[in-house]
């Protein structure tokens, strides 16, 4: 069994589809494709996809494999990325990561915490969705990522922050002129809700309408503030987000507290405790620092 039996058979069961796997993933022939698929299930001894009207499904020994090969292949670059670093000892590079828009608060206090290795390290600061932060550091590529705790991936999670949702609306909303915003009020107009790559958030903002008796069935559901703020404006519609996106709103769009009992959502960092670098280490180390500068209060004594 080769690496790319695996990265074959991810593909086709992400994607449905034997032809958009081979033609937009994988940049192969469809019948090349079906070959490996083959002799990948010749050698585990059962068929691990069954073809249906609706396209290519997992068949139960399919779904009891996807997560180990996901697995190894997680493991393999972990250790290509860690023998990369070993072949360039010269100058640690610690690469950070963060959910987009978290980097204007948090890339400062970050780099407070690393001052004192910084001239033996080369920083690299990236941004990107959650689950494709939390993908980046189980992969070794990256060491550490304030993001949401993400199921599913072998990480350590510490929480550095809980946020309040806020009410996104256009800044001529007839909501503008309360003080606060009850769940009832967001009935009647637009909602927009979270896509997949904001499956915790959409979590959150789902439980907190059921604790409040309130049905809202989104209009559109997307991935990241820039295109929430987008939205509000151009359809006139509401949107329950964490209050750092305020940083973020143009003149176009305003926001306004929750009444009563607000929800909050934990922002996280996100670590593999199979990273030995020594930067990290410092990093975790001084966790309960960087919490205490975000609340201006001083750090406890440990």
């Amino acid at each position: 069994m080769e690496l790319r039996h695996l990265r074959y058979f991810i593909a086709v069961a992400e994607t449905g589809s034997l032809t958009v796997a081979a033609e937009r993933r994988l940049h192969t022939s469809q019948p090349s494709l079906s070959r490996q698929i083959r002799d990948l299930e010749d050698q585990v001894g059962v068929a691990l996809l069954h073809r249906s009207a609706r396209g290519v499904e997992l068949t139960a020994a399919g779904k009891a494999f996807i997560d180990h090969a996901r697995l190894a292949l997680t493991q393999v670059d972990a250790a290509v990325e860690a023998a990369r670093r070993a072949a360039l000892p010269s100058k640690q590079r610690f690469a950070l990561g963060f959910l987009t828009g978290q980097e204007m608060t948090w890339l400062p206090r970050a780099m407070h915490l690393l001052r004192d290795e910084l001239p033996n390290i080369d920083v690299t600061v990236s941004s990107d969705y959650s689950p494709d932060l939390a993908d980046a550091v189980a992969r070794g590529k990256l060491d550490l990522a304030f993001l949401r705790a993400e199921p599913g991936f072998d990480l350590s999670y510490r929480t550095v922050g809980r946020e309040p949702l806020v009410v996104l609306m256009p800044s001529d909303h007839a909501l503008t002129a309360r003080a606060a915003v009850t769940p009832q009020d967001l009935v009647g107009s637009p909602f927009i809700g979270m896509a997949n790559k904001a499956r915790v958030l959409q979590a959150v903002v789902d439980d907190y309408l059921v604790r409040s008796g309130v049905k809202i069935t989104p209009t559109q559901g997307v991935d990241n503030p820039a295109m929430v703020m987008s939205l509000v404006a151009s359809t006139r519609g509401l949107a329950l987000i964490p209050d750092y996106v305020e940083n973020l709103l143009p003149w176009s769009v305003v926001s306004r507290p929750l009444a009563g009992e607000v929800p909050t959502i934990d922002l996280v960092v996100g670590y593999s405790k199979s990273n030995a670098s020594p930067a990290l280490q410092l990093f975790v180390s001084r966790l309960g620092e960087l919490v205490a500068r975000a609340s201006d209060r001083p750090a406890a004594a440990s």
